[in-house]
């Protein structure tokens, strides 16, 4: 049987570990001088693109259609969290960025969801209340409106959406009241 070709990793640890030590110090003599804080070298900034890039391709963060918000959430809770990184501590950068991204993402998901949550009760008072949308405004709300009336969604789905949102809402607050007592 062939061998498998090992393809070179997208991040060299390595590299990105001797960037990272570089930058701290070059914040350090800045901060010292009293100086602008420098930009974070584009190395860097590639590596972390890269990493969120490719933790986007993962089965389980594959089909959403924000995976670009998905993807910019994690770079920017990177350069957000920099500084934290401390090479004394940890010899693995691309671990310690792929984490800050994983959450990220976490975190986009269930914006999204709550988006969606939203947008899915709303068409769903609207059709128990019998009002029916506008055509003449076209703003995304009647169209979205518009698009679940003529059953371009399915109704079970939606009603299962949102009854599933509103038992882990409740689930999380009942575990929040007994975390308090």
């Amino acid at each position: 049987m062939a061998e498998k070709k090992k393809r070179p990793y997208y991040v060299d640890n390595k590299k990105f570990l001797q960037a990272m030590i570089e930058y701290r110090e070059m914040v350090g003599a800045a901060e010292q001088e009293g100086k602008q804080r420098p930009n974070v070298p584009v190395y860097i900034a590639d590596c972390i693109i890269k990493i969120a890039t490719h933790l986007s391709y993962k089965p389980n963060f594959i089909n959403y259609s924000f995976r670009e918000d998905m993807i910019m959430d994690g770079v920017e809770n990177c350069l957000q969290y920099i500084d934290n990184f401390n090479p004394e501590k940890s010899k693995n950068p691309f671990a310690y960025f792929t984490q800050i991204v994983y959450y990220a993402f976490l975190r986009r998901i269930q914006k999204e969801k709550k988006y969606l949550y939203t947008k899915m009760k709303a068409t769903e008072n609207a059709t128990i209340f019998g009002e029916t949308a506008d055509t003449s405004d076209h703003d995304s709300g009647t169209d979205f409106i518009n698009n679940v009336k003529s059953n371009d969604w399915n109704e079970e789905y939606v009603s299962n959406f949102v009854e599933s949102f509103e038992q882990n809402k409740r689930r999380k607050k009942k575990k929040k009241i007994i975390v308090e007592e």
